[in-house]
């Protein structure tokens, strides 16, 4: 699996602002749960983001975080990648104390964590190189972020299988 087969073009946000990471986890929440259909699922969604958050921060440094969370599989039986380029970078608590800009977050259905963990490490890998944050913060539009991460994807020639 690559970032455009996790990721969609409808998951991607571009210019968008908040003024805390609280109010980006809810905006996060609230996104996924308007794609799975149950609005009951928010309060749920965002817990799962905290209580990952609270093992240790996901800022990954550079002004990029990836959140991540385990979310029941009554919420969805497949993996949500959500991406947003932020017009205002927030500040995140990042180990390198860079406010954060980029925000990919991944919430994965709790029976298929395993499944994901190789996923992650190859995210982070490709969510620290320098050039790809650049071309991604130079982005004007959501349909630029997704060209960029086509891009990367090609160039990399790296996939993994997903074992579900």
């Amino acid at each position: 699996m690559n970032i455009t087969e996790l990721l969609s073009p409808e998951n991607i946000r571009q210019g968008v602002s908040f003024s805390s990471k609280k109010r980006l986890f809810e905006s996060i929440a609230h996104f996924v749960i308007e794609q799975v259909n149950d609005e009951k699922g928010e309060q749920v969604c965002l817990e799962c983001l905290f209580e990952r958050e609270k093992l240790g921060n996901s800022g990954l440094g550079n002004g990029i975080a990836m959140p991540k969370a385990k979310i029941p599989v009554t919420l969805s039986d497949k993996a949500i990648a959500v991406f947003m380029q932020l017009d205002t970078p927030i500040d995140y608590d990042s180990s390198d104390g860079k406010f954060v800009d980029l925000v990919f977050a991944v919430l994965v259905p709790e029976n298929q964590c395993a499944t994901y963990m190789p996923i992650l490490s190859f995210l982070t890998e490709r969510l620290t190189d320098k050039n790809l944050l650049k071309q991604l913060r130079s982005a004007k539009s959501a349909e630029e972020i997704w060209q960029v991460f086509e891009i990367s994807d090609s160039s990399e020639n790296i996939s993994f299988e997903n074992n579900e």
